[in-house]
C-alpha cells in the first residue's frame, strides 16, 4: 500500500488505519504479533486506539492501549508505526454511562494522555485526538490545551472527533490567528451506508452529511479519518442471513437494502469481497479518506489492503 503524506505535516501514513477497540476482548494478547505483524506487513502503519476503549467490559480499563503497549515492548516497533489515541470522552464505567458527561477539561484531559502514554508504554503520541466535543468549552481553550501538549514534547499534532463544522471552523479560525497547525485530522461516522441510516441512539456522534462533506471538500488540511467504516457488519450480515437478521440495525432502511443489491454488482464487476468494495467506497471522494478497519483475522487484513489496489469509480457507489 502506498503511504501519503498529511498535509503540513511529517507524517506519512497508509490508506487505511487498523482499529483497535477490541484488542484483548475479541481478539487477546497473544493474537497480537499476528494481527499487528500482518498489517504492518500488508503495508499499514496508523495503529488507531483511544483511552477509553474497552472500559465497557470490567474490570480492567484502558485495555486496548495496553495491549498496544505490550506488544511495542515486545517488538520495538514503536518507530515503524503512526501512534493514534483519543482522550477526554465521558467515563464508559457503570451500568448506564452517560454520554453527555462532559470529560474535556484540562484537567481530565492531562489525566488521560499521562495515562495512555504510560499503558501504551511511549514517551509520545503521534496523533492525538479530542475523542468527544463540548461547545461550552471556547475553542480557544481545546486548543492551548493542545498546544501545550505539543510544546511538553507529549503529542506531535492533534485532531478532533465527533465535531461540528462550526466548531472545528471556530478552531480553524483561532488556529490561523496564533499561527498553529490546528487539527489535522478528523474522526466521524462515515460510510457506504451513513448517508441514509437512521439517527444513532448516541447522540453525541458526529455523522458525515452534506455540511461536514462541504467543510472537509473546502479543507483538505483536515484529514478525513472515518470510524465504522464497514458499516458496523450492516451489509455483511444481510448478504449471509438475510433481511430479518438486520431489521434492528439503523442502517436498515429501504435506501441502503437498495445499496446493498449495487454493492453485489460491484463484487461481481471488480472480483471483490464485501469488505473491499466497502473500503473502495472511500477512494473515490472528493477529498482524502483514511478509514480505521478493525478485525482480529490477519486473512481480513490482507484482504482489506487488496482493496487499495481496486481501480473503483466515483460512479460506482452513486
Amino acid at each position: 500500500m502506498e503511504k501519503r503524506q498529511i498535509q503540513d505535516t511529517e507524517l506519512w501514513v497508509s490508506p487505511f488505519g487498523l482499529g483497535t477497540a477490541d484488542a484483548g476482548v475479541a481478539w487477546k494478547e497473544e493474537d497480537a504479533d499476528r494481527i499487528f505483524g500482518t498489517y504492518l506487513e500488508s503495508g499499514g502503519n496508523l495503529i488507531d486506539t483511544a483511552h477509553v476503549y474497552s472500559d465497557w467490559i470490567p474490570p480492567e480499563t484502558a485495555r486496548s492501549e495496553r495491549v498496544i503497549g505490550d506488544w511495542l515492548t515486545k517488538t520495538k516497533k514503536r518507530n515503524e508505526i503512526v501512534l493514534v489515541t483519543k482522550g477526554g470522552h465521558p467515563s464508559m464505567l457503570g451500568e448506564k454511562p452517560d454520554m453527555h458527561q462532559s470529560r474535556m477539561g484540562r484537567e481530565d484531559m492531562v489525566k488521560d494522555l499521562d495515562s495512555s502514554l504510560m499503558k501504551l508504554r511511549t514517551d509520545h503520541i503521534d496523533l492525538y485526538f479530542y475523542h468527544r466535543d463540548d461547545v461550552r468549552i471556547p475553542v480557544e481553550e481545546t486548543i492551548e490545551v493542545m498546544e501545550d501538549f505539543v510544546k511538553q514534547g507529549k503529542i506531535r499534532y492533534y485532531g478532533c472527533s465527533n465535531w461540528t463544522p462550526k466548531r472545528m471552523k471556530e478552531a480553524d479560525r483561532y488556529c490561523r490567528e496564533k499561527g498553529y497547525r490546528g487539527f489535522i485530522a478528523d474522526q466521524m461516522l462515515f460510510n457506504y451506508g451513513s448517508r441514509y441510516m437512521k439517527a444513532m441512539a448516541d447522540d453525541t456522534l458526529c455523522i458525515m452529511d452534506d455540511e461536514v462533506y462541504r467543510y472537509h471538500d473546502e479543507n483538505r488540511r483536515n484529514l478525513v479519518m472515518p470510524y465504522m467504516g464497514i458499516c458496523s457488519g450492516f451489509f455483511h450480515s444481510y448478504e449471509k442471513k438475510g433481511e430479518e437478521a438486520v431489521k434492528e440495525s439503523p442502517y436498515y432502511t429501504e435506501k441502503n437494502l437498495q445499496a446493498a443489491g449495487r454493492l453485489e454488482m460491484l463484487k461481481e464487476k471488480y472480483s471483490a469481497n464485501t469488505t473491499q468494495i466497502l473500503l473502495g467506497f472511500f477512494t473515490v471522494q472528493d477529498f482524502p479518506c483514511v478509514p480505521l478497519y478493525g478485525t482480529g483475522k490477519p486473512e481480513r487484513i490482507r484482504e482489506a489492503a487488496e482493496a487499495f489496489a481496486i481501480p473503483f469509480e466515483k460512479a460506482d457507489f452513486e
